[in-house]
């Protein structure tokens, strides 16, 4: 119980924050005593980050909701909500066919601390520039549905744990143009179907195995993630109105060249 507390309460912190969350959950296993904590309770928590999200945003999606039906799911149409919904959709086709292709890919591998420090390091460096050049003119209501395109390609990279979904979303996003606040609130809107459907591939899993303790373990890890998150979600949208990225950069290169001293053996000479 203690173990999934700290992971949820981890998660919450770093989902909304473009440092990865996937990366932080894999190095904890990585640095303490747990044990691994397994693809099932990684999931879980970012559903209860998904929860967050859907409440802190609850007016957004509601008239998406209202938008869909009121213009029968038209591609076409003019209603900001359905428009929003449907650049969310395009945003989310790439990742769901290069994650149908990966299934059974065996990317286990890339769960290694010297794959997440240079995935945290390059693309923390990544999202300096593009934060530096970065225009911010645009708004979620001046995307193209190209621009959604973009963007949910390059949330792809996210599969490569240390790249941060949230991270890659706002640093393409600022590339585009969008203000930081709108590249925060896409990314977040991006990430609803993404997990869910991942979210729904592992509960499938965990049915057909009919492991009830791990159902229980999860629904801890929702819960406590939830509360992380909410409070998380504020935070982020409150800095973001005056402040930039720098911050994260920093941190993602400190934190990036420290596990990259230590995958290569370079800290303990440093400590001898």
């Amino acid at each position: 119980m203690f173990q999934i507390f700290l992971l949820s309460v981890l998660q919450g912190i770093t989902e909304f924050l473009p440092v990865s969350s996937s990366g932080h959950l894999i190095l904890f296993a990585h640095f303490t005593t747990f044990p691994d904590q397994g693809l099932a309770l990684d999931v879980a928590v970012h559903v209860g980050s998904i929860l967050a999200v859907m409440i802190y945003f609850s007016e957004d999606i509601w008239r998406m909701v209202k938008g869909v039906f009121k213009t029968y799911c038209l591609p076409t149409a003019k209603d900001p909500g359905a428009r929003l919904f449907w650049l969310i959709v395009i945003g989310t086709l790439p990742i769901v066919i290069v994650g149908f292709l990966l299934e059974n890919s065996g990317m286990a591998w890339l769960r290694s601390s010297k794959i997440i420090g240079w995935t945290i390091l390059g693309y923390g460096i990544l999202l300096y520039i593009a934060d530096k050049i970065g225009m911010t003119i645009r708004k979620i209501e001046h995307l193209t549905p190209l621009d959604a395109f973009l963007i949910g390609c390059a949330q792809c990279l996210a599969l490569i744990p240390g790249t941060s979904r949230s991270g890659i979303t706002v640093t393409m996003a600022r590339f585009l143009g969008m203000e930081r606040r709108e590249a925060a609130k896409f990314s977040m809107l991006l990430s609803i179907p993404a997990i869910i459907a991942a979210a729904a591939l592992v509960a499938i899993e965990m049915y057909q195995r009919d492991s009830l303790a791990e159902l229980i373990n999860t629904i801890d890890g929702i819960t406590f993630s939830f509360v992380a998150s909410i409070i998380a979600i504020y935070v982020v949208m409150w800095w973001l109105k005056k402040s930039t990225f720098l911050p994260f950069v920093i941190y993602r290169i400190l934190l990036g060249g420290f596990l990259l001293l230590d995958s290569y053996g370079y800290l303990n000479k440093v400590l001898d």
